[in-house]
């Protein structure tokens, strides 16, 4: 039995509004600049959004654009396993808060789940850099 819990919610702090944050960072044109974790380019294929990542392609579906800041989206990797991952952008104070919360999946070693979310941590660090330039 492992210690490691099923899932763990990640936040970053952006200092500008809740609704820069949601259009930038809801928007799969801009993911390559923040979630690395995700490739390093994305484009539509045949009306899905295609991540090229070092273990091939992956397909990106995102929540529609909604005045909440959800950014729910899953991801379907090579080996057809299709991951969900909550993702919200809360107001707070003059900022705004981005939540992301990893699920931790069955086959998971602790360390696995680990890197996964030190990689949602990364990322959201770079979403924080690329937003308050």
């Amino acid at each position: 039995m492992t210690d490691m819990p099923a899932s763990r919610t990640i936040s970053v702090y952006i200092d500008r509004t809740p609704q820069d944050v949601y259009a930038f960072a809801a928007a799969p044109e801009n993911v390559p600049q923040w979630a690395i974790g995700l490739g390093t380019s994305i484009e539509q294929v045949n009306g899905e959004w295609v991540a090229q990542t070092p273990d091939g392609p992956v397909t990106v579906r995102i929540t529609e654009p909604n005045p909440f800041g959800i950014m729910d989206h899953s991801v379907r990797i090579a080996s057809g396993i299709e991951v969900y991952n909550p993702m919200r952008v809360v107001p707070h104070r003059a900022g705004a808060v981005v939540l992301f919360t990893v699920f931790r999946r069955p086959e998971m070693t602790d360390e696995q789940f680990a890197q996964d979310t030190a990689a949602v941590e990364r990322d959201l660090r770079t979403l924080k850099q690329v937003l308050e330039r």
